[in-house]
């Protein structure tokens, strides 16, 4: 098999070609037909994640080793089964959930493994799909997507989870008032899309950039803010009636949680932090009692979310997210491109 590390931060991405492996256990090898570029990736590549006030989180405080094979939005076909792995036909096509955990503590029994503090997600702890196969490790973390596109149906694997299970935090107003999303990048455009199949009311989008605002605007936003402007909480205010009940922060900076805070009702209203691009906000205590605020993060999603999801799909359609593919030989390329801002919705790799 031929697979793309991360064996140094900052560098490119290395081909290494090694022994297909054989699954044992419960595990389930698969061929891999799609792999989404995710924006999270990059700190990966990078080695850190920025915590705010000149403070960085490194790989291995987050227990994270190279060489990684990194891509955790994963299509693939299966091509063997180890003998535990049962009622897994070879050749069936599935999407594989990432989000893994131990197994046995209190979080995963609920069905919570993205909460595990013990993970082992694909493409972040262990091997993932910037290859031509990868190793799973148990048939629960398969999901049958039918006929829909395998580089359309990747990205549900973290935007479409991600996305979902962030909207959801943001409780019953998303049918009554509009939500507002800041950033559009590839997440931030799946929420968009899932906020009217979630028979929400709408979006209101937030982003620097003028192209991604300009796709949101395409998508149906129901107003398109500049974060960067310096009335940009006044114009949310403005659009929302009187400011939002609920914001969805897929940048995840200091600014931008800063300007969700400015941007909400008085009262009563919930942020949901999802992005990781790093710093750091001071907020006065009183103020989450005195305005009855919630703060929230949100980190991927779980597996009955997922489920979840896929029924949500069927019912409705993908989210109309704007997804180009390149062949994996070209991962370096796509993650340069992803990085520099460059990228409109997601980039699929294909190993052809």
């Amino acid at each position: 098999m031929k697979s793309f590390d991360v064996c140094e931060c900052g560098a490119p991405l290395k081909l290494i070609e090694r022994p297909t492996p054989e699954p044992t256990g419960s595990q389930v090898l698969v061929k891999i037909v799609a792999a989404g570029v995710c924006h999270s990736d990059i700190h990966i590549w990078d080695g850190y994640y920025e915590m705010g006030g000149g403070k960085r989180l490194q790989l291995l405080e987050r227990g994270i080793k190279l060489p990684l094979t990194m891509g955790h939005e994963n299509v693939g076909d299966v091509v063997a089964v180890g003998p535990d792995a049962k009622d897994v036909r070879i050749g069936a096509r599935f999407l594989v959930h990432p989000w893994m955990g131990c197994g046995t503590c209190i979080a995963c029994k609920r069905g919570e493994e993205n909460l595990c503090t013990r993970p082992t997600n694909l493409g972040v702890f262990s091997n993932g799909g910037y290859a031509t196969h990868m190793l799973v490790p148990h048939p629960r973390y398969l999901f049958d997507i039918g006929d829909l596109s395998p580089e359309k149906a990747a990205p549900l694997a973290c935007s479409g989870i991600t996305a979902y299970s962030a909207l959801k935090k943001a409780g019953a107003v998303l049918k009554d008032h509009p939500v507002v999303i800041i950033g559009a990048g590839g997440v931030g455009l799946a929420a968009q899309a899932l906020v009217k199949a979630m028979d929400g009311k709408g979006a209101i989008m937030v982003d620097l950039d003028p192209v991604k605002r300009e796709a949101a605007g395409k998508a149906g936003a129901l107003a398109l803010v500049d974060g960067g402007a310096p009335d940009a909480a006044g114009q949310i205010i403005e659009a929302t009636g009187g400011g939002a009940w609920a914001v969805v922060d897929f940048v995840g900076s200091g600014q931008t949680v800063k300007l969700a805070i400015d941007s909400v009702v008085p009262k009563g209203a919930r942020i949901i932090v999802v992005g990781l691009f790093g710093g750091d906000i001071t907020i006065s205590t009183p103020v989450l009692p005195m305005r009855a605020l919630t703060l929230q993060g949100s980190y991927v999603g779980s597996l009955p979310e997922m489920r979840e999801l896929l029924d949500l799909v069927r019912r409705k359609g993908l989210p109309s997210v704007p997804v180009a593919t390149r062949p994996l030989a070209e991962v370096n390329e796509a993650l340069t491109a992803l990085k520099a801002g460059k990228v409109v919705g997601r980039v699929v790799l294909t190993p052809g």
